[in-house]
C-alpha cells in the first residue's frame, strides 16, 4: 500500500505490486471523501480558497494514487494486477458518481459561481467552476433519489464491462499465434519482420518462426507475405479477435458486452433527459449535434467517394495483371496495394525503416521541439520504471526552468495493450500547500529491438510518435495553475487531436527528415530522391482511407444516436447501412471488428470517434499558417505555443482556434493535403 500512498515526486514503479493496489484505493478514497466533508463543514460561506482550490488538490491526490495502477495494468498486465484493477473499477465509479450527485457539494460550488467574487478569479478558475457544475448536471444532480440511485449502478455496470471488453482483446490476442517451420510459407517478408518471427520463436524456446496478432507481426504478413492463405489465416484471426467467428470463436466473445453496452449508455442517457447517448456524450464536446457531426463526415465523403471507387477499380486491374483472384478479397488488398505503391513510386515502408533507428528519431523529434517552441529536453536515468526498455525525460525552458516531465514506452511486448497512447499522471498545479509540474506516460507498440539492431521505424511508426508527443506538449506546456483545466483536462474531446495531428506534419518536411532520420549504419540521412517518392507517395489511395476512417466514425455515430439497443438489435445491421453509403470496400461476413474497437467500447470515444477527423481539419488548418511562415518560424511557434498549448481546458477550444487563426477552421487545408482539394468549404465550426 505504502509505494502507492507516500506522497512523492513519481511513482515507485521498482516497489508497486498487485497486493498494494486495493488497499491504497481504498485508503485514497476514504481519505477524499473524509476531505471533502470537512471541507464543506469547515465553512459556510464559500470562496474559491476554502473550497474549490483545496478540493482541486484533494481530487489531484486521488488521482496519482489511481493513475499508476491503470496505467500499469495497461502496460504490464497480469492475472493479479487484473484482478486488483477489477476490483477497483466500481469503486472509482461509484465515487465519480458520488461527486456528481453530491447536493452539499454543488450548492457549495453553486454558491461560489453566483458570489461577487466569481467575476474576480481567472479564466481557469472560472472555467473549472462552470464545468464542475456542468458535470453535475451530465452526473445526475437533479434526479430523484431513486434515479440517482440507478445512475451510479449505470455507471459501476459500464466501467466493469469496459473493462473486460478491454480484457477480452487483449486475451483474444495473446491466445493466437502460428508457428512456421518451412521459410517458403513466409515468401515475400521483409528481412525485419523475418528477424522478429524467429525472435519469437526463441524467446518460447521454438525454432523456425512465431507469428502472433500483435500489431507488428500481423501488418508485415497482411501486407507482404506472397502465401494468400497466411495472409486470409491472419486476417480471419485478427478481425474476429473476441467474437462468435474464427479460431477462438465464442471463448472470449465481446457480443454480450456489446449489446449491454449500448444498452446501459442509452439508458443513462434518457435518464438525464437526453434522446440519445450521443447527444448525452457531445454536451461536453465542440460539435453541437449529432446530425452536425453527420453532415460534417458526409461532407467529407462526398468528394472521396468517387475517387476511392477509381483507387479500387485500379487496384483490381493491377492485381488482376499479376494473375490476382478477383474480386479482391480483404486481406488481399493492403498486398496488392503496396505492390503497386512500390511499382509507382519505387518506396515502401520497409526501404524506409533503415533510416529511422529509434534513438534518432527520438533525439530528432527533441530537436524539432527546441526549434519550434525554444525548449530543450532531457533524459534521466535515475527514475524508476516499469520496464527496463522505459526512458524518462524533462522538458525545460531554455534557462532551465523546469516545464514538465515524461515516459517514454516505445516498444510492444506481452502483457502490453496494443495502440498507443498518452495519459498524464501529474497535472500542472500551483497552490499555496503545494506546486507540481505535468508527468505524462506516452506508450507505443513499435517493433522492438531484434538481436543486435537498434529498433527500426517504418515512416507511419515515426507520424504516431509524433502524434502521441503532441498530446504530451498539450499536456506538459500548458500554463494553467487549476488542474482540472491544466494540459488536457478539461479540453473537449473533439478538439483534444488537435495539438497531437499537428505535429504530424513535421514528419513530411524536409528540414524535420534532416533532423529525424539517418541510416543506422551509414548515417545517411532520407535521401532526396526518397524524399521525393514518399512525398509523391503521400496520397497513395488517400480516398479509401478516409472513407475507411468515416465508415467507422459514423458507426460509431449510429450506434449511439438513432440505434434502439435492444437485446435483438444487432450492431453489424448499423455497419451494413453504413457501408452501404461511404464504402467501397466491403469485408467478409465473419468480419468482426465492432467486437474488437476498444476505442468505442472501452475507451473515451463513445459518439466521439469523429473527433480525430474533426481535430485534423483544424490541425490542418493550423498548420497552414507554418506553411506561410515556415515551418520553423520562432514567432509562429511561440504563438502555436501561446494561444493553442498554454491555455490547456480552460477555454473553449474555439475560442482558442481562432485566436490563432484569425478565422473559423475550413476543410480546405485537409482536403488539400489528403490530395482531394475542393472549392472552398466550410469547416467544422460552421
Amino acid at each position: 500500500m505504502k509505494p502507492l500512498l507516500n506522497p512523492a515526486d513519481l511513482p515507485a514503479f521498482d516497489r508497486i505490486q498487485p497486493a498494494h493496489v486495493v488497499p491504497a484505493v481504498e485508503t485514497a478514497l476514504e481519505n477524499t471523501r473524509r476531505e471533502i466533508e470537512a471541507l464543506l463543514q469547515r465553512n459556510q460561506v464559500y470562496t474559491w480558497d476554502n473550497l474549490l482550490a483545496p478540493l482541486e488538490l484533494a481530487l489531484e491526490t486521488l488521482h496519482q494514487v489511481w493513475s499508476p495502477v491503470d496505467h500499469l495494468n495497461a502496460v504490464c498486465n497480469s492475472p493479479e494486477l487484473r484482478a486488483a484493477h477489477k476490483h477497483c473499477l466500481p469503486l472509482m465509479s461509484a465515487f465519480e458518481t458520488e461527486l456528481g450527485q453530491h447536493q452539499g457539494l454543488y450548492r457549495a460550488i453553486k454558491s461560489v459561481a453566483e458570489s461577487s467574487e466569481f467575476v474576480a478569479l481567472d479564466t481557469a478558475q472560472r472555467t473549472s467552476i462552470e464545468h464542475r457544475l456542468r458535470d453535475f448536471r451530465l452526473s445526475g444532480i437533479a434526479l430523484p433519489p431513486a434515479q440517482q440511485a440507478r445512475f451510479k449502478a449505470l455507471q459501476q455496470r459500464l466501467a466493469q464491462l469496459q473493462a473486460n471488453f478491454q480484457d477480452n482483446v487483449l486475451d483474444a490476442t495473446a491466445a493466437w499465434e502460428k508457428r512456421i517451420t518451412d521459410p517458403a510459407e513466409l515468401s515475400g517478408l521483409p528481412p525485419s519482420a523475418l528477424a522478429l518471427a524467429r525472435q519469437a520463436a526463441r524467446n518460447k524456446d521454438l525454432d523456425g518462426w512465431l507469428l502472433t496478432l500483435d500489431f507488428p507481426s500481423y501488418f508485415p504478413v497482411i501486407t507482404h507475405a506472397d502465401n494468400r492463405d497466411l495472409r486470409h489465416e491472419l486476417y480471419r484471426a485478427y478481425t474476429t479477435r473476441a467474437s462468435d467467428q474464427g479460431p477462438h470463436a465464442g471463448r472470449w466473445d465481446n457480443g454480450p458486452l456489446l449489446r449491454e453496452i449500448l444498452a446501459l449508455r442509452h439508458e443513462l442517457a434518457q435518464l438525464l433527459d437526453f434522446d440519445s447517448y450521443a447527444e448525452y456524450s457531445l454536451a461536453t464536446k465542440m460539435a453541437s449535434s449529432p446530425s452536425q457531426v453527420v453532415d460534417f463526415l458526409q461532407q467529407l465523403a462526398a468528394p472521396a467517394l468517387s475517387r476511392a471507387r477509381a483507387e479500387l477499380a485500379e487496384l483490381e486491374r493491377f492485381a488482376a495483371g499479376l494473375g490476382g483472384e478477383l474480386p479482391l478479397q480483404a486481406w488481399d488488398i493492403a498486398y496488392y496495394a503496396e505492390k503497386l505503391r512500390q511499382q509507382r513510386y519505387q518506396v515502401s515502408q520497409e526501404e524506409l525503416k533503415p533510416y529511422f533507428p529509434d534513438d534518432k528519431v527520438v533525439s530528432g523529434l527533441f530537436q524539432v521541439v527546441q526549434r519550434l517552441y525554444g525548449l530543450r529536453i532531457e533524459e534521466r536515468r535515475d527514475v524508476a520504471t516499469w520496464h527496463p526498455q522505459v526512458r524518462f525525460f524533462e522538458i525545460r525552458e531554455a534557462d532551465g526552468a523546469l516545464c514538465g516531465r515524461f515516459y517514454l514506452d516505445l516498444y510492444a511486448r506481452a502483457g502490453k495493450r496494443g495502440g498507443a497512447w498518452m495519459d498524464s499522471h501529474a497535472s500542472r498545479l500551483r497552490l499555496a500547500q503545494r506546486e507540481q509540474y505535468p508527468v505524462a506516460f506516452l506508450t507505443c507498440n513499435f517493433t522492438p529491438p531484434v538481436d543486435d539492431q537498434p529498433a527500426l521505424l517504418t515512416h507511419d511508426e515515426v507520424i504516431t510518435l509524433f502524434h502521441e508527443f503532441g498530446h504530451g506538449l498539450h499536456h506538459m506546456l500548458t500554463r494553467v495553475d487549476t488542474p482540472s483545466v491544466a494540459g488536457i483536462n478539461g479540453v473537449a474531446w473533439d478538439a483534444v487531436e488537435l495539438p497531437s495531428q499537428f505535429m504530424e506534419n513535421w514528419c513530411w518536411e524536409r528540414d524535420a527528415l534532416a533532423l529525424i532520420s539517418a541510416h543506422y549504419q551509414s548515417g545517411e540521412v532520407l535521401p532526396q530522391p526518397l524524399l521525393q517518392r514518399l512525398h509523391a507517395a503521400r496520397n497513395f489511395h488517400s480516398a479509401l482511407r478516409l472513407l475507411r476512417q468515416l465508415e467507422f466514425a459514423l458507426v460509431d455515430m449510429r450506434l449511439h444516436y438513432g440505434f434502439d439497443p435492444t437485446p435483438e438489435a444487432d450492431p453489424y445491421h448499423i455497419a451494413q447501412q453504413v457501408r452501404e453509403q461511404v464504402a467501397v470496400v466491403v469485408p467478409p461476413a465473419f468480419n468482426r471488428y465492432l467486437h474488437s474497437f476498444t476505442h468505442v467500447f472501452s475507451g473515451g470515444y463513445a459518439a466521439g470517434y469523429y473527433s480525430y477527423k474533426w481535430a485534423e481539419v483544424l490541425s490542418a488548418d493550423a498548420f497552414s499558417v507554418f506553411e506561410e511562415n515556415g515551418i520553423f518560424d520562432a514567432d509562429t511557434g511561440q504563438r502555436f505555443r501561446r494561444e493553442i498549448l498554454a491555455p490547456g481546458g480552460s477555454q473553449e477550444a474555439m475560442t482558442l482556434f481562432r485566436a490563432f487563426r484569425g478565422r473559423e477552421p475550413s476543410i480546405d487545408a485537409l482536403l488539400r493535403h489528403s490530395g482531394l482539394a475542393e472549392p472552398a468549404g466550410a469547416g467544422p465550426g460552421a
